[in-house]
Parts: C-alpha cells; structure tokens; sequence
C-alpha cells in the first residue's frame, strides 16, 4: 500500500481499548499522530506498537487542544479521528481513491458522515447517528477549530467536499461512561458560559427538558430505534438540564468549581 501525505491525529486519555482500532482503521496515512493528555493506562505504548508518534499535552480543552495537535502533524493534511472512532473499510477505499485528487486542489478540506453504534448495535432511525455530517478533514492553513473548552467545531476558510461513506463511532460502551462523560462535559460547558458571562435564565430549566426529549424523541426520529431511542433522548434532555443546573451552582457557590474539577480529575486517574 502506497502511503499518502496525510496526517492522521488523535486526541486521547485513556483510550487503551480504542486506539489500535482507531489508528489501523487509517492504513495509508504516512503520518499518524496522537496527542495524549496524561493517560494512565497503556494508550501511549498501544499507539507506539501501532505506528503513532506520541505527543504529551496537558488538557487544555477540546478546541485548543485540537489545535495544538495540528501543529504537531507533520503534514498540512489533517484527518481528526476520535479514539471511538474508525474509518469502515467503504470509506478507507474512497479516501484511497479520492484524496490525491483533493490535496492537489485549493480546497479546504472534506466533510465526513459517521455512522454510530450504541448498545452494541448501530443506531438505524435517529438522526444525528445515522449519516451526521462532520468536518474531520482540512488543510490546516485553510482551517482552524474553535476554542470552545467542548462542542468545538472545525471552520473552514475556502470550499469543501463531502465524502458520503460512513465511518463509524462505537458510542459510550456502557451508560456508566455515558453519564460519565455527561458530568465532563456538562463542567466544560458551564465554564464556558462562565467565560461569556452567558445569563443563567434557571426559569427556562423545564423548557429546555421538554423541548429537547421532543426533537430527539420526535422530530430527529429517536422513537424509530426503540427503547435505544428514548434512552438516548432521555439522555440528551437530562444533558441539557443538568448543565444548567451546573452553571447556576457555579454562579452561587464558587467554590464548587474546583471541588468539581478535584473529583473528576480523580476519576480521571482512577479509570
């Protein structure tokens, strides 16, 4: 296989039972990076045996450090994988076929469909995981992410393409590591708002429950999938609220940041 100048990057914390997937997916890249926050499992010696370099960056929140790692690639071609994520064998063999083409072009890069299991089985009705559409590659001088601490997305500054093969996302392998990464995000999220001096508006709290079950469970077809959808609808709306009601406790108890912060780093740390 002739390998394509191409850099694939990574963003990990202990991602021990993902990497090698994720990284193999990716066969003609000649460049695979993963830029590692300070895992405490094997995630830094499973990427080395699988042909990543290995760069350690101290979290700096999900835009930035996405950024940073496109610094470290070695070329300006840049595809973005998750941990939990890897390219099906259809879209490996497309990305084979069509990217010489694309980096030879002035174009800013590709958008990407992916296609998420949950529960051990692929989701098949709700929307945003069958076919969502992603921004995972770009020139890096002709795109950037934003600095959002979480929820970042990939700008790009020129025209596109779309490859519509999926790849996949094997989703939380449990709802423990769901609500999990719930608590994680919702903090982010909440610092953010912080930053922005965004208004806490508690009164809104029920609105937002209602509303957000009803476009998952409803509009975006979450009820097609069973009781996988109105668990990942349930999940979606208790997201909402709860990072509301983090960032009204920010705002009266100061204090708690850092307690919050203390607790989850040791969970970190822990698994």
């Amino acid at each position: 296989m002739s390998f394509l100048p191409v850099s694939l990057v990574v963003i990990t914390q202990n991602e021990a039972v993902n990497i090698a997937r994720c990284l193999d997916s990716v066969p003609f890249a000649a460049d695979k990076l993963v830029v590692d926050s300070g895992s405490t499992d094997d995630t830094v010696a499973i990427a080395q045996a699988h042909g990543a370099r290995v760069v350690h960056q101290d979290w700096l929140g999900f835009g930035p450090q996405r950024n940073f790692a496109s610094t470290q690639a070695v070329h300006d071609w840049i595809l973005v994988l998750d941990a939990d994520e890897f390219l099906s064998e259809e879209l490996g063999a497309l990305l084979e076929r069509e990217l010489p083409a694309l980096l030879a072009s002035p174009k800013a890069g590709a958008w990407l469909r992916r296609r998420t299991w949950l529960m051990g089985a692929p989701m098949r009705w709700y929307r945003p995981m069958v076919g969502e559409r992603m921004a995972r590659f770009y020139h890096r001088g002709r795109a950037r992410w934003t600095d959002a601490r979480v929820h970042e997305s990939l700008r790009f500054d020129g025209d596109t393409v779309e490859f519509k093969a999926p790849f996949n996302h094997a989703d939380n392998p449990s709802l423990v590591h769901k609500q999990l990464k719930v608590l994680r995000y919702s903090e982010l999220k909440a610092l953010d708002w912080r930053d922005k001096r965004r208004p806490v508006r508690m009164w809104l709290t029920p609105l937002v429950y209602l509303s957000s079950f009803i476009k998952d469970y409803l509009l975006r077809l979450a009820f097609l999938d069973g009781w996988r959808g109105f668990i990942i609808a349930q999940t979606a709306a208790g997201y909402a609220v709860y990072k509301r009601m983090r960032y009204y406790e920010m705002q009266h108890n100061p204090a708690s940041i850092e307690a919050a912060h203390r607790k989850l780093a040791r969970h970190q740390l822990e698994h």
